[in-house]
């Protein structure tokens, strides 16, 4: 639970300054006891009593209530505190013509609540305090209305701060939903089209063989619809928890299902402490495979892919995948997307990925951290 005793003492404050005139002849009183005080005293206290509790209404109708504080100082000296925290109050509103007025009204009762003393000095004097004392108020009220438009502003900032930094965290989201879905759906695209293209230019295929890849190519798009609907129900699920990805541990199963469609991989694995690497880890390595075998499809179709897997606890996790580099070949729709976006997930995961044509051959060389 918050404290709100500071809450409480700023709503306090101002009914604690406003009774300090009232204070006063109470002191008097108390210290003339058992003598009897004059009725007039008594008069006095009550009308500035009754402007005390007038406060209560001065944020509903500040310009009312400034008022009829200030006429009550024409008869009551101990009206004059209600009277300045009412008019300060209205001063801190800004309406210029009703605190103008109020403000004459003011200075005018202070001025003639000395009619019977017959005092040209006590009058000028009191004349002059009401203006120093409305020339202080205004002031104090305006100084109010600065830090409430400032604190305004502040939590409008806020709320603008708080909602921008959820539409970014949507977009980041958005994002890495759109990166998964490139990630699965060209690896199983190329596939079908690697399948496919078997089927449109192979004539010494048996019926065996015919039948075996239209299988291959029903397979695969099972299995593009499955891992979509995965990606996508990340928008749908309202528990928060998303379905279990791939890590390095299915590299394997990878490696045999491009195998079986007809693309030639190598693997060099020299991983050490595999059930050590942490599993964020291992999927980014997984995705980055995927990506680099399907890349290599795309635009050197038939080469030979090597994968080159290093690395353990303290060294962090090496990745190097090779292919043959066509001359001339083209990027295509879309190409060196996939790149883009393999970049992207390395430099978030604190790693790094460079890609260069290196001897006749396309080198992706990724390195992502693994601490001991």
């Amino acid at each position: 639970m918050h404290d709100s005793s500071p809450g409480r003492m700023a709503a306090a404050l101002p009914y604690l300054l406003a009774a300090l005139p009232l204070a006063l002849p109470l002191i008097v009183l108390a210290a003339r006891a058992p003598v009897s005080p004059p009725p007039k005293m008594f008069a006095d206290m009550a009308v500035g009593a009754a402007a005390l509790v007038l406060l209560r209404w001065r944020h509903r109708g500040p310009w009312q209530t400034a008022l009829v504080t200030a006429l009550a100082t024409a008869f009551s000296l101990t009206a004059l505190g209600p009277a300045v925290v009412a008019y300060g109050s209205l001063a801190a509103h800004r309406r210029w013509r009703q605190t103008a007025a109020v403000a004459v009204v003011f200075w005018v009762c202070v001025a003639s609540s000395t009619r019977w003393s017959d005092n040209r000095l006590l009058t000028l004097v009191y004349a002059v305090a009401a203006a120093v004392i409305l020339a202080g108020s205004t002031l104090f009220g305006l100084y109010l209305a600065s830090r409430r438009d400032l604190a305004a502003a502040r939590r409008a900032a806020e709320v603008a701060a708080r909602a921008q930094w959820a539409e970014q965290a949507k977009l980041e989201e958005r994002l890495k939903i759109a990166q998964e879905m490139h990630d699965v759906l060209a690896h199983r695209i190329s596939l079908l089209a690697m399948l496919a293209g078997g089927l449109a230019y192979r004539e010494d295929l048996s019926a065996e063989q015919t039948r075996e890849t239209a299988l291959a190519i029903q397979e695969n798009a099972h299995q593009s619809l499955n891992e979509l609907r995965a990606v996508l129900g990340t928008l749908r699920r309202e528990d928060g928890l998303a379905p279990p990805q791939p890590t390095l541990a299915h590299l394997d199963a990878l490696f045999d299902e491009v195998r079986a469609a007809g693309q030639r991989v190598e693997v060099d694995d020299a991983i050490s402490c595999r059930d050590a690497l942490p599993a964020q880890t291992g999927r980014h390595a997984y995705r980055i495979v995927q990506e680099a075998l399907t890349n290599a499809r795309k635009h050197a179709p038939g080469s030979a892919v090597t994968a080159e897997l290093g690395g353990r606890p303290g060294e962090g996790l090496r990745i190097r995948v090779s292919n043959a580099a066509p001359p001339g070949g083209s990027a295509g729709p879309g190409g060196r997307l996939g790149l883009v976006g393999l970049a992207e997930r390395t430099r978030m995961a604190g790693g790094t990925l460079t890609h260069a044509v290196r001897g006749g051959r396309f080198v992706l060389d990724a390195r992502l951290p693994w601490e001991a």
